[in-house]
């Protein structure tokens, strides 16, 4: 079997080494790369290549044959629940001749990760960015990079410096998260929670990113087609919450700044005039791929579905459905569950019910139709959104590339400063 890489894969992994983060759009084949890497850097196993061109002038290179690997060793991926179901990996692997070479290959999620962390002289991909601040996560990836060659996948490595910290502490840049802190952080005096007010020493931070991020130079076929629809919503209800910060819901005081922007979230997105547009957008398009935040909404989403009478599976934290076989279908994905991880080539069609807090996942899940082997060109995106100031301020976040923080936002202000000049009222 046969395996096509295009030049900028090849040029990514001639320039990949043991604890680099290999940088590529999300569809721009990092799977591939990185596994090609494994088994001809790695495990100095030998291909045959020749060049074709492409229908598209790109130039390709092709491996139409694979020999046996002079020093194999047990590769270990760490990846997504979704893509470990879905066995992505496993057909991935089917051109390497991995078993013929003795390389024993195991697929997990980050979720079991710390069943590895005994592991040792074995090879590890981490597949999608998880080493994220110092959790049990991070704790067992230090652990395994400490005693394993590696590398990390990810369409989006970080967002601050501060995000780059395992990473750096694994390529023994820095002994631990303290030294790196002490060495490049100021943390603002003035706060009563640890708030960043600047990083020191940027050009060292740099020049350690630099040597660790290996860029892929892909340049898409596909273009994305973004549009934003804007619903009305009922706006007496949401000034009644501001004005009283009573929970219409559960007919209790607010207790949170939490609480209260998913309250406000909850009457803007639960309009009439936002089910209606996404119905609409549903029974426009046979198939669709319709991301959602909250449980309500999937209420919503069913009540759709079953209005058009239409075919529909979902992907979250309690069912791990496939998308359909039909030709006509919607599959509702919620964005902590699937937003990464997973491909679609059968659609070209997203609709964004709502909007996620963070940036990341918005180009994740941006990601799952734009892929390398989709034989669509225009990839449509449908923004459903209002006019509401919640909905406002989350948008100016993701335009910034920014994760919307509630503590942070003028919300935060609102709620917390209730008190100091005026009384907070709370009436039934």
């Amino acid at each position: 079997m046969s395996l096509e890489l295009y030049t900028y894969q090849i040029d990514a992994l001639k320039r990949m080494k043991t604890g680099s983060i290999l940088c590529g759009g999300v569809g721009s084949g990092k799977s591939r790369t990185a596994l090609s890497y494994f088994f001809i850097r790695v495990c100095k196993g030998k291909v045959r290549l020749y060049s074709i061109d492409k229908e598209t002038g790109e130039r390709c290179l092709v491996i139409n044959k694979f020999e046996e690997a002079k020093k194999p060793r047990d590769l270990y991926i760490i990846t997504t629940a979704k893509k470990r179901d879905s066995l992505e990996w496993e057909s991935e692997c089917v051109p390497f001749i991995f078993e013929q070479s003795g390389i024993h290959v195991i697929v997990d999620s980050w979720n079991n990760i710390s069943k590895y962390t005994d592991i040792r002289n074995s090879y590890f991909i981490f597949d999608e960015q998880r080493v994220v601040g110092y959790g049990a996560w991070t704790k067992a990836f230090l652990k395994i990079t400490k005693y394993n060659p590696w590398i990390l996948l990810s369409a989006t490595p970080g967002d601050t410096w501060i995000d780059y910290i395992p990473v750096f502490v694994a390529n023994g840049f820095y002994r631990n998260k303290t030294e790196f802190l002490r060495t490049h952080v100021v943390f603002s005096r003035f706060c009563k929670f640890p708030k960043v007010e600047k990083f020191l020493l940027t050009g060292r931070l740099l020049k350690y990113r630099n040597s660790i991020l290996v860029d892929m130079d892909y340049r898409k076929n596909t273009k994305q087609h973004h549009e934003y629809v804007y619903s009305e919503y009922d706006k007496l209800a949401v000034e009644r919450v501001r004005q009283t910060r009573w929970n219409p819901f559960t007919n209790e005081p607010i207790e949170n700044i939490s609480e209260y922007c998913y309250i406000l979230r909850k009457i803007v997105n639960s309009s009439e005039g936002r089910k209606a547009i996404v119905k609409d957008l549903i029974a426009n398009n046979e198939r669709t791929i319709v991301f959602y935040n909250f449980m309500y909404e999937l209420d919503i989403l069913h009540e759709i579905a079953k209005e058009l009478g239409i075919t529909y599976a979902e992907w979250n934290g309690h069912k791990h459905q496939e998308i359909p076989d039909n030709d006509s279908w919607t599959y509702f994905v919620q964005y902590n569950s699937g937003s990464e991880g997973w491909n679609c080539i059968k659609t070209n069609v997203i609709i964004f019910y709502s909007q996620s807090y963070s940036y990341r996942a918005m180009v994740q899940a941006s990601g799952r139709i734009d892929r390398v082997n989709t034989k669509y060109k225009d990839l449509y995106y449908y923004h459903i959104s209002s006019m509401s100031r919640i909905d406002k301020e989350i948008s100016m976040a993701l335009k910034r590339k920014k994760k919307f923080n509630e503590t942070n936002s003028s919300f935060g202000k609102e709620f917390y400063d209730v008190g100091k000049d005026k009384p907070m009222l709370q009436v039934r």
